[in-house]
């Protein structure tokens, strides 16, 4: 069975409760972080798979600077106040044309219209 390493970044209640949910499941490594900022480079260290963050009360700055060294890597913020997830990869598409950009954004867009 294939273990994820998720990190959960900050001392909300919201990751508190994040946590007693996710311990269930066997696949997640869980690591939560609350009690200091931690720099992008001890961030990586931890090798996490997913971060998990309240978009309310954390400061996103180090886990988005990890998106540059750890393309694979899924942040996720959680917006308890609208009930909203958001999600980002570090993953990247070759633009080389106007053509590759308008593609891009189609696919963007095609995927947002259908979770609306």
């Amino acid at each position: 069975m294939n273990r994820w390493r998720v990190v959960l970044y900050g001392n909300s209640v919201v990751l508190g409760a994040l946590k007693a949910s996710l311990e269930r499941y066997a696949e997640l490594e869980i690591i939560p972080l609350s009690s200091s900022i931690p720099r992008a480079e001890e961030l990586g260290a931890l090798a996490p798979d997913v971060i998990i963050f309240d978009t309310g009360s954390a400061q996103p700055a180090p886990i988005f600077n990890l998106l540059r060294d750890l393309p694979d890597l899924l942040l996720v913020g959680v917006d308890p106040e609208l009930a909203d997830l958001a999600l980002w990869t570090g993953k990247q598409n070759q633009a080389v044309s106007a053509e590759d950009l308008v593609q891009a954004i189609a696919a963007a867009r095609s995927r947002r219209s259908m979770s609306e």
